[in-house]
């Protein structure tokens, strides 16, 4: 999956309409941001990247691009 892909499901997730996140978007701003929405993206990349994240991992995620770089997409 690339990092648009990812990007795209993270709409998705997120109630977004597609193409919304760029990635510079801070996550205190985004509504849907909650601890639902890191499970589902937990279960996102573990089913896509076989990434196994911990609620810790997003300790220091504070924008959509951190998100993307515990997934390590790529480009």
């Amino acid at each position: 999956m690339s990092r648009d892909e990812l990007i795209l499901r993270l709409d998705e997730l997120l109630e977004l309409e597609p193409g919304t996140l760029m990635g510079a978007e801070k996550l205190e701003d985004l509504e849907k941001w909650d601890s639902l929405a890191m499970v589902g993206y937990m279960a996102l990349i573990d089913e896509h990247f076989g990434i196994q994240l911990s609620p810790r991992q997003f300790i220091n995620c504070t924008t959509v691009e951190d998100l993307l770089g515990l997934a390590k997409a790529p480009a």
